[in-house]
Formats: C-alpha cells, sequence, structure tokens
C-alpha cells in the first residue's frame, strides 16, 4: 500500500485558484496585529497586558516567560468575521520564517488576512530570530523550541479565540521555518496535530550546510559535535513515528538547494511507513514567488484535517 502522495507540477494549479488572494507582495493588513511576547519584568510604555485584538491596532502583550533573553515580536491575523460580532472559534495555524526574516515576512509578502478569512483559520507568526527553532545546548536562555510550545501556544490559546486542541492546531514554516515546524511537531505530536514545511532544511548534517545559518552558532561547531547535530535535524526523527502519529505535508522547488534533502526526507518517511504528501515543482527555487504558491496547498492539507476533528 503506497501511504505517500507526490503530486508533481500541480502546485501550479492549485495556487492559480487561490491567486486572489496570494499573489503579489502587499503592506500589512487591516486584520494584522503585531505583538510581543517578552521575558523581561522591566515596564515600559510599548509593552501592556493583552486583553483583545482590536481592528487595524498593533496590540503589545507580555508573556510570562524564562524562554527567551528578550522581546519575541509576534504578528497574528484572524479572518475579517473575528472582528465583528462574530463569536466563533478557529483553528490555529504556527507560521515560522526563515533565516534572516522575522514575524513581519508573510503579513508583508503575503495576503495573510485574506488567507484567514478564505480559509476560517488564526495564523500567528513568530519572529525566529535565526533559531532554527531550537532549544541552544550552547546559548543561555536560547529555547525558541520551549517558547513555542509553551508560551506561544499558551497565548494563542487563552487570547485568542481558538479552538484549544491538537487536532485544531497546525505548524507551518518555509526554509529555517519548515525545519522548525516539523521538527516540533514530530517531537510534540501530543501539542500539534499536523505540521507542514516549503523548502525545508530538512538534514543540516549535510557538510555543505555546516558553516551556513548561524547554526553552529547555536549547536556549536559541527566536527566537535556530530552527535548533537544529528539530533537536532528532522530527517534523524523519522525513525521515532508512528504511522498516523502527526498529519505530515511538505513540498519543495526542484530548482532549491533544499530539493535534494527533501526528496531524501521523503524516501524516509516512505521506508518507515509514516504516511505524508509531498509536493514538488520545476522550476522554482528558494524564493518568496515559490512560496506565495505553495502555501494555499498546505493550508488546503490543514483545513481536511481539521474538518475531520469536527
Amino acid at each position: 500500500m503506497k501511504l505517500k502522495t507526490i503530486i508533481t507540477a500541480t502546485i501550479l494549479t492549485m495556487a492559480a485558484n487561490c491567486s486572489c488572494i496570494v499573489s503579489g507582495d502587499n503592506n500589512t493588513q487591516s486584520n494584522i496585529l503585531t505583538t510581543k511576547a517578552v521575558t523581561s519584568a522591566k515596564p515600559t510604555k510599548a509593552i501592556r497586558p493583552f486583553k483583545r485584538l482590536r481592528a487595524q491596532v498593533d496590540t503589545t502583550i507580555t508573556l510570562p516567560s524564562t524562554n527567551m533573553p528578550s522581546p519575541v515580536k509576534v504578528s497574528v491575523a484572524v479572518p475579517a468575521g473575528y472582528l465583528t460580532s462574530d463569536t466563533t472559534s478557529y483553528p490555529v495555524v504556527f507560521l515560522l520564517n526563515g533565516h534572516g526574516g522575522n514575524n513581519k515576512d508573510y503579513p508583508t509578502r503575503m495576503k495573510l488576512d485574506s488567507l484567514a478569512t478564505a480559509y476560517g483559520m488564526i495564523f500567528v507568526c513568530p519572529d525566529g530570530r535565526d533559531s532554527w527553532y531550537w532549544d541552544s545546548p550552547v546559548v543561555k536562555n536560547q529555547r525558541m523550541e520551549s517558547f513555542i510550545v509553551n508560551d506561544l501556544v499558551k497565548f494563542a490559546d487563552d487570547s485568542l479565540r481558538t479552538i484549544p486542541d491538537r487536532d485544531h492546531r497546525a505548524i507551518a514554516g518555509l526554509s529555517m521555518g519548515g525545519h522548525g515546524a516539523l521538527f516540533i511537531a514530530m517531537r510534540h505530536s501530543d501539542v500539534f496535530g499536523s505540521a507542514g514545511a516549503m523548502s525545508g532544511g530538512v538534514d543540516i548534517t549535510q557538510p555543505k550546510f555546516h558553516n551556513s545559518w548561524k547554526m553552529k552558532k547555536w549547536l556549536g561547531e559541527y566536527k566537535a559535535n556530530p552527535k548533537r547535530w544529528a539530533e537536532h535535524t528532522v530527517i534523524n526523527l523519522v525513525p521515532t513515528l508512528k504511522p498516523g502519529q502527526l498529519n505530515i505535508i511538505f513540498s519543495c522547488g526542484a530548482d532549491d538547494f533544499f530539493y535534494k534533502v527533501n526528496n531524501a526526507l521523503d524516501s524516509a518517511m516512505t521506508k518507515h511507513n509514516i504516511p505524508h504528501t509531498y509536493l514538488t515543482t520545476p522550476g522554482y527555487g528558494h524564493s518568496w514567488a515559490y512560496w506565495r504558491m505553495a502555501l494555499p496547498p498546505q493550508l488546503d492539507f490543514f483545513k481536511k484535517q481539521f474538518d475531520k476533528a469536527e
């Protein structure tokens, strides 16, 4: 029985159906509110307790956390009805940015509020801080994995109208964020029921990556710490999964420098009988042109999982 789905070149067709809501770079939309999660107790005028989302208002919040050394910016996008008289609770998708990006990437490069309205989802986008979404064994108080799993999820469920269970909670990302989304979900499938990656750096142990993207800042030099690096890469977590434990989708353009490691992840999941969906598209590299096109199929996948849980 074939447990994976490989869809080649079909992202183009799916994205075309969503072109009205994902094409082009766009300024932050009215339903996207920027927040801060902080660990510092020092008072500041820019920080006040979060109470509710307000239309076209940026809201600064304080999350009690010892996981990060300084404030973490977060962007939130909600369906249009959320800001009116609607009292509906929604599934939530946590979107993780890539290396060199921040919490504003998705809101400014995609019509994220339109996607939230079209799919009936809340999006929460933390600033990944080039962290690879690890709890660093090297840098004190650099625990982005713990921040997301414990603090950010709690914020979303306590402060937003989410459906607060794993079956209505997904995590996805691009590049570094794609690795982070799968890494976190595989290790915390009790928190996230679904996970996705676009152009994810899913095997960091490849020699050509050892000196790139600040990874050795968080893990130490590869030559001195090969076991640590092996423990912090997605592909090596595949044997820990059980079939059906996590709803998984990932995609990569055929011209992407992460294409080979994504193919290897597909093979590893197939070998271990882990059901998953893997999408590939020829002619696309590591770019927003691809990610704008690749996100809607992942949201379609998540929506199907959310609907099954109703």
